[in-house]
């Protein structure tokens, strides 16, 4: 998102605890002179903040993510997620902002979603992760609604790319198999790897956050995501390696799979980032994730076991 601002020419400036944020991630811009960055936490915003001072957009991506530390630390995602999004807009609400475009989680249609998943599939979020984000995009609606503040929600759905990183636990398959692949692991496939995920290049998010902070629609919530599930083994097949076969998460969903007919209609936003293509640019910077978390069967397994005990039916 920085990249794509400070390419328009904007001033940026971006709040970051730094829980799970890297400065690494913006060191090409480090001589920016349009680029501040503030290390503080989002919770500790006031609604007379001065820092939303002369902001035309807010991008709300700060809170916590990943699915079994969320089971295992529930209070601590609500906070970040919910306390953290209500200061966001409350600050907002006292600036003269122009939009604020929401983070919002795909996860919040639950482990069976109809698909392709419209904005209006039943929302049945199944952890206290996917429940925090959906709360937050409630609140920010909320705020849209009865305070008149012009915001948007994207629901992303399985974004990847450069400088996207775990957090250190086990999640995300790109950091696991990219980690796994340097380090001349066997990338470890969950189930069969049959299982579909509607994969969304960042530069495409990026963009799709642009457009909804231009545009003239507030109010509204799109799903964002490539349009054309991949199968995992076929991502195991593209990263290259040996694979290795581990048991299949409760709860997990066979298939993830964005309409994305609202956002190309109303925003005129489509996946531009080639799936190959993307994933390659990944491949080639594998040096990267030289210092990630090397996932194998047996980590995963202890990793998970909160998964299998809470999410098991």
């Amino acid at each position: 998102m920085v990249d794509l601002l400070l390419e328009r020419d904007w001033r940026v400036t971006v709040l970051d605890s730094l829980a799970t944020g890297r400065l690494e991630n913006l060191r090409q811009h480090r001589s920016e002179p349009r680029l501040d960055v503030l290390e503080m936490d989002v919770c500790a915003l006031e609604p007379s903040s001065s820092i939303l001072n002369d902001v035309t957009y807010v991008f709300h991506f700060a809170g916590m993510g990943d699915i079994v530390p969320s089971i295992e630390r529930p209070l601590a995602y609500m906070h970040a997620n919910v306390d953290g999004t209500l200061a966001v807009v409350e600050a907002a609400r006292h600036s003269r902002i122009s939009k604020l475009v929401y983070a919002a989680s795909s996860s919040c249609y639950g482990p069976d979603p109809p698909v392709p998943t419209a904005e209006d599939a039943p929302i049945r979020p199944a952890y206290p992760y996917a429940l925090s984000k959906y709360l937050g995009e409630s609140v920010v609606l909320h705020w849209g609604q009865l305070y008149h503040l012009p915001v948007n929600s994207i629901r992303i759905f399985n974004a990847y790319g450069p400088r996207v990183r775990t957090t250190g636990a086990y999640g995300a398959v790109f950091g696991v198999f990219l980690a796994q692949r340097l380090h001349n692991r066997p990338l470890t496939v969950v189930g069969d790897g049959t299982q579909t995920r509607d994969f969304v290049h960042v530069r495409d998010v990026a963009r799709a956050f642009w457009l909804a902070a231009e545009s003239t629609h507030s109010g509204h919530v799109y799903n964002v995501g490539g349009g054309q599930p991949r199968a995992v083994n076929e991502l195991a097949r593209l990263i290259g390696g040996d694979i290795t076969y581990i048991p299949k998460r409760p709860g997990e969903p066979d298939c993830t799979w964005a309409d994305i007919r609202k956002v190309k209609g109303d925003l005129h936003w489509e996946p531009t980032v080639n799936f190959e293509r993307g994933v390659a640019e990944m491949v080639q910077d594998i040096q990267a994730w030289a210092d990630a978390p090397v996932w194998d069967a047996a980590s995963i397994a202890t990793a998970t076991r909160t998964w299998f005990e809470y999410l098991a039916p």
